[in-house]
């Protein structure tokens, strides 16, 4: 699925209007597709059938009107606070809320915050601002944003919540908190830059109607992970496979008193698919891994002493280096001497990075890096900090340039791939920002490259399911109580939706 600024999709919206397609039949059919949403979501969350219309003066308020004549033909309460008077509205706005009007609803012309109030509503419909808004929000606008989002009731934004731009991302000051945002055609690159994230809630995609010549058309910012490519991307089971064609996957980590991230790494892989996995620790922490899980081999390494390693490596489908390999001086030669002699797809996740980080070191093909924010600005020698925007331009291009993928893992997470765009996954719980996920995703990748050969379908698998991983495992344990563990421990529910 695209994900395009919102500037081009006006432009391929327009270029269908050229070609004979109705703006206004695009608006019954957006505003039949909101009200379908509007029913499930009041299902779901069990709702009373009453509802609140907060309209601006252009199409988005026109798409809400519609909607909300066909909800109340359905049964519903529905009202509307309209912020502008109906001439400043464009022209089909000021037509859908005379049929409003003429079904029954009823729009309060708001002159002065007092007049807001949402009584016994059960839920919110932004239809404020839409993608072409830039700039700040004050006056009257302002304080609505601000009722709606202290009013403790959901709101369900229609294409982005009021208040984000569009194309950058950027809060003009206060912006709608929706509990669900419901993207008109394509996804709008903005929401999912820095602070908007936070904004937007969950996200639906709607069909409106454009033609998909005109989807083709579009330029695209990016592409948002959806359940049919992974569904397309799952490698298969067949009956008489053997453990090593699971996938034989070699890690390097650990180092004294930091026994715990490669453990987590290792077993997450074999909960993901792999058929056996080795770990290189360093000697003398035999102790220290004696209580892991016993499916896990272990075999201690000389540090700076590579050979056994390379030899080990030799014989695996992936490899990983880096989760709890800390950064000694051991720790640098051994990842120095290491990485120029590997050709074994691998990835290279924490402290390796780190240790990349302040030395050139030739990385092997088909490495995946796993950065978080902080690590990409180390790998990119970035004096400043950069803005979102900048920082997912300058992660593309050193993808592209070293070849290889990067996952740069956060709210949501992009994958990066020479010769492709930005992909992005929009999946997973704020519990997952919690010690040792990293550790987990890594051991995730590893299986799933071990499985595929291939790095950008392991980036996309591994991320994906270990974003819905975590979604399961905070169903459980809440964003507040989740573990690194409890992500690995919902491994399977996660798997049995694709195996």
């Amino acid at each position: 699925m695209k994900i395009v600024r919102a500037k081009e999709m006006g432009r391929i919206e327009h270029l269908a209007y050229e070609q004979g397609a109705s703006e206004e039949q695009f608006m019954l059919n957006a505003g039949g597709k909101i009200t379908e949403a509007i029913q499930q979501f009041v299902g779901r969350f069990h709702l009373k059938p009453r509802i609140v219309l907060l309209c601006g003066r252009g199409n988005n308020a026109g798409d809400a009107y519609v909607a909300g004549k066909l909800l109340q033909e359905g049964g519903f309460t529905v009202r509307a606070f309209a912020l502008s008077p109906q001439e400043e509205s464009s022209p089909l706005c000021q037509l859908q809320s005379r049929r409003f009007c003429d079904g029954g609803g009823e729009i309060v012309y708001v002159s002065a915050p007092n007049q807001i109030s949402f009584d016994d509503s059960t839920l919110l419909i932004d239809g404020i601002l839409g993608t072409g808004f830039h700039g700040k929000i004050e006056g009257l606008f302002r304080e609505m944003i601000l009722s709606a989002n202290q009013s403790g009731l959901p709101i369900v934004s229609i294409d982005i919540p009021s208040g984000i731009n569009g194309n950058t991302g950027e809060i003009g000051g206060v912006a709608i908190k929706a509990k669900q945002t419901l993207f008109l055609g394509l996804p709008k690159v903005g929401c999912f830059l820095g602070d908007a994230w936070n904004y937007v809630g969950e996200i639906a995609l709607l069909d409106f109607g454009l033609g998909a010549e005109y989807i083709d058309e579009a330029e695209e910012e990016g592409r948002l992970i959806n359940e049919s490519l992974i569904r397309s991307l799952f490698p298969p089971v067949v009956r008489t496979r053997h453990k090593y064609e699971a996938g034989y996957v070699v890690g390097v980590g650990g180092s004294p008193g930091m026994p715990g991230a490669p453990v987590m790494t290792c077993f997450a892989a074999l909960r993901s698919g792999a058929g056996i996995v080795r770990l290189f620790h360093p000697e003398g922490m035999e102790g220290e891994f004696a209580s892991a899980p016993c499916e896990v081999i272990r075999q201690g390494y000389h540090p700076g002493r590579v050979a056994p390693i390379l030899e080990g490596m030799e014989r695996a489908s992936a490899t990983f280096i880096g989760p709890g390999l800390g950064t000694s001086s051991a720790a640098e030669k051994t990842l120095q001497r290491l990485l120029p002699e590997l050709n074994k797809p691998c990835v290279l996740d924490a402290e390796a990075l780190t240790l990349l980080a302040k030395h050139e070191i030739p990385l092997p093909k088909k490495a995946i890096l796993t950065p978080h924010q902080g690590e990409m600005h180390r790998l990119l020698h970035a004096e400043t900090k950069l803005s979102i925007s900048e920082l997912v331009e300058k992660t593309h291009r050193y993808a592209e340039e070293k070849r290889v993928t990067v996952v740069l893992k956060g709210a949501p997470t992009f994958i990066f791939h020479p010769g492709t765009s930005p992909h992005v996954c929009a999946r997973g719980n704020p519990g997952m920002a919690t010690a040792g996920s990293g550790d987990v995703l890594t051991g995730i990748l590893s299986a799933f490259l071990a499985q595929t050969q291939d790095p950008f379908q392991a980036a996309i698998l591994g991320v994906y399911i270990h974003a819905l991983a975590g979604e399961i495992a905070a169903e459980e344990t809440t964003a507040y109580c989740m573990v690194a563990t409890d992500i690995t421990a919902a491994l399977p529910q996660a798997f049995k939706q694709f195996a």
